[in-house]
């Protein structure tokens, strides 16, 4: 089993670097969204960013939520990478060997969760670029990785469970849509949630991207850490690898 899911797993990483125009994408995009929504508050009055975030620099309050945002591509395109796997055959071959297909899903959530973390050099260099610095030590660092790669696991494990059975292109895009624009906007992501409706915050508290948005957040505007977060990011990655395992292993369906 061990060298079976090691094999699917190494093959999910080595996807995203045989693929330039992927790659490309994976690079511009965080640097892009600094660029021009971290930028868009760039002449707001000190005062306003003050009572409106909690801070003076709008990307270094944006950058964390960007980074957890982000980690919900991870899933869509983990299941994509699943559906092109059925559509080409390749599932099907891999399916008459000893592999489970408990097996497959776990390589391929790690995989993609994996993958998603390769934006995260590319958004703290982007970071730096316009003008965020880090006091952070190495504790901090390991916290803010462990706590991205538990909301990409997370995620990746509920859209494979989703699309479990799935043969079609067009399913990963239309979970996707249904997903993510809730999610990302109730969350502080990319606002305080200060001036959140009664029933978005309810949302917002329960959310695993606020969760980890504002664990980033604690370690580069140097607030108090909320470490709990941590655990609660670690237990919704079981709970979704849980959840996950047991759907693909029952519906996941080749054709």
């Amino acid at each position: 089993m061990i060298s079976q899911f090691s094999g699917l797993y190494f093959r999910e990483i080595l996807r995203t670097f045989r693929n330039p125009f992927v790659l490309i994408i994976t690079v511009v995009q965080p640097f892009m969204w600094l660029a021009f929504f971290g930028s868009s508050f760039a002449n707001a009055p000190a005062s306003f960013l003050q009572s409106f975030i909690g801070s003076n620099n709008y990307i270094a309050f944006l950058l964390p939520g960007t980074l957890s945002t982000s980690m919900l591509s991870v899933g869509m395109f983990g299941s994509m990478s699943t559906i092109q796997d059925k559509r080409f055959g390749f599932m099907k071959r891999i399916l008459i060997t000893p592999t489970s297909k408990g097996v497959i899903f776990l390589s391929k959530a790690l995989g993609g969760a994996t993958r998603g973390l390769v934006q995260f050099p590319i958004m703290i260099l982007a970071a730096t670029v316009f003008g965020v610095r880090f006091h952070m030590g190495a504790l901090e660092w390991a916290a803010w990785i462990v706590a991205l790669f538990s909301l990409a696991v997370g995620f990746a494990s509920l859209f494979l469970a989703i699309t479990a059975s799935s043969t079609d292109w067009q399913t990963p895009g239309v979970v996707s849509n249904f997903i993510t624009m809730p999610l990302m906007f109730a969350s502080t992501a990319l606002f305080s949630g200060a001036f959140f409706p009664s029933w978005m915050l309810a949302i917002s508290a329960v959310n695993p991207i606020t969760f980890s948005a504002l664990l980033g957040r604690a370690f580069v505007l140097g607030r108090a850490v909320p470490w709990i977060n941590l655990g609660y990011l670690g237990t919704f990655a079981i709970v979704m690898l849980f959840v996950g395992f047991l759907v693909s292993s029952r519906w996941l369906r080749v054709d």
